[in-house]
């Protein structure tokens, strides 16, 4: 198996890292823009193989992309972060057309591939990444629902103080302030989470998820990379090993949910072909309402993306 990671940033390489120490991968193909970044990245993870005992070989390159070919998994991280003074059309712009040129070159080298979009604004570059490649939706897919629902479970587990591993969780819709946490899919050890911890709690719990990201940026004055590489990685292992793990992954909606052409965060079924189901969950009248909000945000990013595409 051949997985290649576009983008030896720090998302990137964490990402690269965890799949060469997990050896879910054969070979791991690091891309990079800048000349010897994913080289030096690469041959890093490469030399402490010895110490933490693992096979997988760990291979960087400076745009060559003919290095990728036949890839199984591309996992895209490339894009710039947010700037002082930059809008958010600006920032739609840039990293849609780094997305954009990425994909064409995966698609070149490796048809065959499954793709996951790591860049933000998470839903609509996957939408870009969707649109330029032409492939099955099954195929196309943004890594957010995990990582946010891993915080919205590492938040739990410490006002538990249980373990993180007991608790599984729901969350969809968007990858932001819009995102729709689901208490009532929440579990720890099989108990609802609603049995353990008062209601005024498990509010602030799910309003602090939705904000995960900013704490992060506040903290270290730049962007998480630990927890969304692995995240991404835990994604690409589910499809190289054809687990079928559950898990929530931003998708083209065609239908379910009564949402037609809009990408956002449900609970899937990840195999070897990718996105083997999308699962439909039975919502109340206040969950529909908040997915419906979510739904609005990102249909306007899209649009903003829409407009940029015409004018280009």
């Amino acid at each position: 198996m051949k997985v290649t990671v576009v983008g030896a940033g720090n998302v990137g390489a964490t990402c690269a890292d965890v799949l060469a120490y997990r050896e879910i991968a054969n070979e791991v193909v690091l891309v990079d823009i800048k000349e010897g970044f994913a080289e030096g990245k690469a041959l890093d993870i490469w030399q402490k193989s010895p110490i933490n005992l693992y096979d997988t070989r760990t291979v960087g390159v400076t745009n060559d992309y003919s290095r990728t070919a036949d890839s199984d998994v591309v996992v895209i991280t490339s894009g710039l972060p947010r700037k002082p003074g930059m809008s958010r059309d600006d920032l739609i712009s840039t990293n849609a057309g780094i997305v954009k040129s990425v994909t064409e070159n995966i698609v070149k080298h490796s048809p065959n591939a499954i793709i996951i979009v790591v860049s933000n604004p998470l839903d609509v570059m996957t939408y870009a990444a969707h649109l330029t490649s032409k492939l099955p939706r099954t195929r196309v897919m943004g890594m957010a629902g995990i990582l946010d629902t891993a915080r919205y479970r590492a938040f739990l587990a410490e006002a538990l103080n249980v373990s993180p591993k007991d608790i599984q969780a729901v969350l969809m819709g968007g990858h932001g302030d819009t995102m729709v946490p689901l208490p009532r899919y929440t579990t720890v050890g099989g108990i609802p989470v609603t049995e353990l911890i008062e209601e005024d709690k498990l509010n602030a719990i799910i309003e602090r998820t939705k904000s995960g990201g900013g704490e992060l940026v506040k903290l270290m004055g730049t962007s998480a990379w630990y927890a969304p590489g692995s995240a991404a990685a835990q994604m690409v292992e589910a499809i190289v090993r054809d687990q079928r793990r559950v898990f929530p992954v931003c998708v083209k909606l065609e239908g379910e949910y009564g949402i037609d052409g809009v990408y956002l965060g449900v609970p899937v079924i990840l195999g070897k072909n990718g996105i083997e189901k999308v699962i439909e969950l039975q919502l109340n009248e206040d969950e529909k309402q908040l997915l419906e909000t979510s739904r609005g945000h990102v249909k306007e990013v899209m649009e903003a993306l829409d407009k940029i595409n015409a004018t280009a």
